[in-house]
C-alpha cells in the first residue's frame, strides 16, 4: 500500500503548503512555472521540508520527462539508463535530446554522490541533455563541485512552521486531540514527512490515537545532525560563541543537542581546552587547568557520564571573565613574522655555546633584568600584548 505521505503530497503549488519565499505570487520558483523556464536547481533544506514535491510540480507544470534517484543507491549506470539511446550528438553539435521532450533528473540526497560521479554528470548537465534538480540536506558549497554547482541556481528551503505543519497534517483526515497534534509537532521539529510517518504508524497500531499513542509509535526522536556537514559546524559555533558572550543556558543546551546526537565527548573538550586560552585567558588563567581536567576526565569516564563532566566545563567557563589580549597578541606577532621573515635576533640574547661565538659577540652585554627590548631592531617599538 502506497505511503500516506504520498498519498497526500501535494501535485500543484495551490496544494502545496509553505516555502512562500519560492512558491508565492512572484516568486522565483513560482514564475519559472508560469514562463516554462528550464533550467538546473539545488534545493537546499532540512528533511520533510518539501524538496521532492516541489521537484515533482515543477517537472509536471513544465510536461517534462521526470526521472527519480537517490544517491545513497544510484550510480553511473544508472544516469546513463535515463540518458538512454537518444544521448547521440545530433548535426551542428546539438544534443539529439534537445529535439525531444525535456528530461528532468531528480537526484535526492545529491550530496552522497562523490566527485567522480559529479564529474561525470557534468557534461550533460552543461550540454542540456538533462536538467538537473538536486536536493541536499547539506551546504551546497560544501559537497558540489564547484563547475556543477555554478551551472545550478540553488533554492534554499526552511524548516515548516507550527501553523503550516497544522495545516499539513489536517491534510490526513486522521482525527487527533489538540495536545497529541501539538506534541507531534513539536517532536517532528518542521519535518512534515516524520509526522505524517508516525501518525500512520500509529493509526495502523492502535485503534485511537491520543498522546500517550503517538508516544508508543516513535520511540525516540532523531537529532538531526552530520558529524562532517554543516550542521555539526554549527552547533558547535553557537555552542562556542555561547561561552564567549558569558551564556551558561545557551552554551549547555548546545552541549545537549551534540550529546544527543553522538558527538565525540574528546571533540568537544578538546574545543573548550582551546577556548580557556583563546578567550579567557590572562582574566583567569585556572581555566586552562579546569579544561585540561575535563578533558582527561572525559578520556578517563567516557559517555553516558562524561556528559557530566562536559556540563561542569561548560558552566565554569561560560561564567569566566573573559580577555583575548594573549590569543590577540599572538596573532599579531604571527602576522610579523609572515611579513618580515627571521628577522636578526639581537646579538645580547643569542645562545653562545663556543668560543667562536662568544668572540664575535653572541650573548654580550646580557643582563637578566633589563627594560631594553629584547626584539628584533626593526620591531623594538612593536607592543603586542596590551
Amino acid at each position: 500500500m502506497e505511503p500516506l505521505a504520498s498519498q497526500i503530497r501535494p501535485k500543484t503549488f495551490n496544494e502545496f503548503v509553505g516555502q512562500e519565499h519560492l512558491t508565492g505570487a512572484a516568486k522565483p520558483l513560482r514564475i519559472a512555472i508560469e514562463k516554462k523556464e528550464l533550467f538546473s536547481f539545488i534545493l537546499w533544506g532540512p528533511p520533510g521540508s518539501g524538496k521532492t514535491t516541489l521537484a515533482r510540480i515543477y517537472a509536471q507544470a513544465l510536461e517534462a520527462d521526470f526521472y527519480e534517484l537517490s544517491a545513497v543507491e544510484a550510480g553511473k549506470d544508472d544516469i546513463r539508463k535515463v540518458l538512454g539511446t537518444r544521448l547521440r550528438q545530433g548535426y551542428g553539435g546539438q544534443s539529439a535530446l534537445a529535439l525531444h521532450k525535456p528530461k528532468i533528473l531528480f537526484i535526492d540526497e545529491i550530496h552522497r554522490f562523490n566527485k567522480a560521479q559529479q564529474d561525470f554528470l557534468l557534461p550533460f548537465v552543461e550540454r542540456g541533455d538533462i536538467t538537473l534538480i538536486g536536493a541536499t540536506t547539506e551546504n551546497p558549497s560544501f559537497e558540489i563541485i564547484s563547475p556543477l554547482l555554478s551551472r545550478c541556481r540553488v533554492f534554499v528551503l526552511k524548516e515548516h512552521t507550527p501553523e503550516e505543519m497544522t495545516r499539513i497534517i489536517a491534510r490526513t483526515k486522521i482525527k487527533l486531540p489538540k495536545p497529541a497534534r501539538e506534541w507531534l509537532i513539536e517532536m517532528a521539529g518542521g519535518d512534515a514527512r516524520q509526522a505524517i510517518t508516525v501518525l500512520e504508524t500509529a493509526q495502523k497500531l492502535y485503534n485511537k490515537i491520543t498522546l500517550e499513542t503517538l508516544k508508543e509509535a516513535v520511540q525516540s526522536t532523531h537529532i538531526r545532525y552530520d558529524k562532517k556537514g554543516e550542521e555539526h559546524f554549527n552547533t558547535i559555533s553557537a555552542f562556542i560563541k555561547s561561552m564567549r558572550a558569558s551564556q551558561p543556558d545557551a552554551a549547555l543546551y548546545y552541549l545537549a543537542r551534540m550529546v544527543a546526537a553522538g558527538e565525540d565527548p574528546i571533540f568537544i573538550a578538546r574545543r573548550m581546552v582551546i577556548f580557556a586560552s583563546e578567550d579567557i585567558g590572562l582574566a583567569q588563567p585556572t581555566a586552562l587547568v579546569v579544561a585540561n581536567a575535563v578533558f582527561r576526565a572525559v578520556e578517563t569516564v567516557g559517555y553516558p557520564e562524561a556528559a557530566i563532566n562536559l556540563a561542569h566545563g561548560v558552566a565554569y567557563l561560560a561564567q569566566c571573565k573573559k580577555d583575548r589580549s594573549a590569543y590577540d597578541a599572538l596573532r599579531t606577532a604571527q602576522a610579523d613574522v609572515q611579513q618580515f621573515g627571521n628577522l636578526p635576533i639581537p646579538m645580547n640574547i643569542r645562545n653562545a655555546p663556543t668560543k667562536l661565538m662568544k668572540d664575535i659577540g653572541y650573548g654580550k652585554g646580557y643582563e637578566k633584568y633589563s627594560d631594553e627590548s629584547y626584539l628584533p631592531e626593526k620591531l623594538q617599538k612593536k607592543k603586542y600584548l596590551k
